[in-house]
Parts: C-alpha cells; structure tokens; sequence
C-alpha cells in the first residue's frame, strides 16, 4: 500500500511536495494545503453481522477522520453553519450519482438509513477538514466540498479491500473458527505493504478496524501517505471470531 493520489472530482494549486501532515517541522500557515490540526486520518470500515450490513464479502465504510492534533483524539461538529439537510441532493445535483450508489451498497449503518448516516460522518467529522473550509475553493459553490470529502472517501476504500487481505491469507469469516491478533494483522500488514491498523472487537468479534493515514496536501486532490496504526485496537490477543455475515 504505497502512497497514493486518488482521482478526485476538484483540483487545487497545492501539489504533494511539502511535508505530510503531522510530519512538519515549521509552522504551516496555508492550511488548505496543509490538513492541520486533523493531520491524523482514519478511514473506519465496519464488519456487522447483527443485524447484517452491506456485502457478505466487503466490509463497508464508517467514515474518514481527521484527528485533532495527530494523538489521535477526534474533534468533532467543527462548523454548523455547514450541517447539510441532504448529502443525496448534494451529490446527485453535482451529477455524482455514482457516489450515491457506491455509498448506498458500501457505506450503511446498523441501526439508522444511510442518508442520516452519511449527514452524520460529514457534520461530526468532514467539517473539521481545514483542507475543505469553504475559503479553500475560488470560486465555491454550497456543498462543494461536501462531493470532495465522499469522493475522496469512496476511492481511498477501494484501495483498502480488507475482506479481500484476509481472504487472501485463507482467513474466512466462520463461526466456528478463531484466530490471534498477530494471525489477522499480519495478513493485513503484508498485503497492505507492511502497515498495521487497529483492530477491533465487540464480545471476542472482529467488527471494526481502523486503516491510518498521513495526508500530503489538500483532501481535495493530495497523496494519502499510509502509516502503522499509532494505538492498538480493542481485540483480545487470541481468540478471536471473525463470523459470517
């Protein structure tokens, strides 16, 4: 999993020359081409049986986070004045229908319908992107950066097919089966090119994992530069399910 630039919908003038977020040595002032203080990404995939969510062989996504500070430590609701009614409206009206049907099969919660869901992850998490303030587009049209955000969370979870990893190291979801943590992260460690995420676990089962990144420029149209998880997940050290869906 080397860094990567993702095809995205907007440009900017930015470029992936300056340092990584998280990984300055001065002060940056432009934070639109500088994602400060969330320079700690997370994209969240969800693995949920009960009730079951999404595709029997993906895991679906949760959301992508900035971490306030890189420690690892979520800010959350940063700008209400972009609390968006309709993410579905946004996106269809930018004709990113495409967007709307991925997310509808990949990205579902459990327990609300995906339009709530998805009004949820960009008001608690996508408005504290500095790299997506309205004051970063010239010109900006209302919810801009709201089709950035999306896109630029759908193509990175293509890139991190998780079900894919651990079904390539004969690890297969069964209910009779258990595994360690060291067996489930380093399979995912050696597809993923040797970085580790965080694993998660809801009584012993595997139901959450967490894939970290640094960012060089903007979310718009920068290079997701993977990295190890920086804090261990929840998952006991061994015995471990990983049930079918």
């Amino acid at each position: 999993m080397s860094p990567r630039r993702l095809g995205l919908r907007d440009t900017t003038n930015c470029g992936t020359s300056g340092p990584a977020s998280c990984h300055n040595t001065t002060v940056q002032t432009n934070l639109c081409c500088f994602e400060s203080p969330g320079g700690l990404i997370v994209q969240p995939q969800f693995w949920d049986t009960n009730p079951v969510t999404g595709p029997v062989n993906s895991w679906t996504i949760h959301g992508l986070w900035p971490a306030n500070d890189c420690d690892g430590t979520f800010s959350s609701n940063c700008d209400r004045s972009r609390f968006y009614s309709s993410i579905t409206n946004i996106l269809n009206n930018a004709g990113r229908s495409d967007l709307v049907n991925y997310l509808t099969t990949y990205m579902v919660s459990n327990s609300e319908s995906p339009e709530a869901f998805w009004e949820h992850e960009w008001d608690t998490h996508g408005t504290c992107y500095s790299t997506l303030k309205p004051s970063c587009f010239s010109p900006y049209t209302t919810g801009q950066e709201v089709v950035d955000y999306f896109n630029t969370l759908v193509n990175l979870f293509k890139t991190l097919p998780t079900y894919t990893w651990l079904s390539n190291a004969g690890i297969l979801p069964n209910s009779q089966t258990t595994h360690t943590l060291t067996q489930l992260t380093s399979a995912l460690s050696s597809a993923s090119g040797g970085f580790t995420p965080a694993l998660y676990c809801s009584s012993g089962a595997l139901d959450q994992i967490y894939w970290y990144f640094n960012l060089k420029g903007s979310m718009v149209d920068g290079q997701f530069v993977p990295i190890s998880a920086p804090t261990p997940g929840s998952c006991p050290s061994q015995g471990i399910k990983y049930l079918p869906k």
